[in-house]
């Protein structure tokens, strides 16, 4: 009984492991991820922001 459960789990965490693959990569989702992708490009630079604090003070 227990091999059953255990495979019937098996089967449900790789559906669920495939469904979200096929939604993170969908063709709706393109755009989110283009977004998603320049994020670390908007972020300031630590050195560009220090240097910019020392000559505030």
């Amino acid at each position: 009984m227990m091999a059953i459960i255990n495979g019937l789990a098996t089967i449900l965490a790789t559906i669920t492991f495939l469904g979200i693959v096929w939604w993170a990569f969908s063709a709706g989702r393109a755009h989110a991820n283009r977004e998603a992708s320049l994020l670390p490009f908007a972020v300031p630079d630590e050195s560009a922001t220090q240097h910019e604090e020392r000559n505030a003070s």
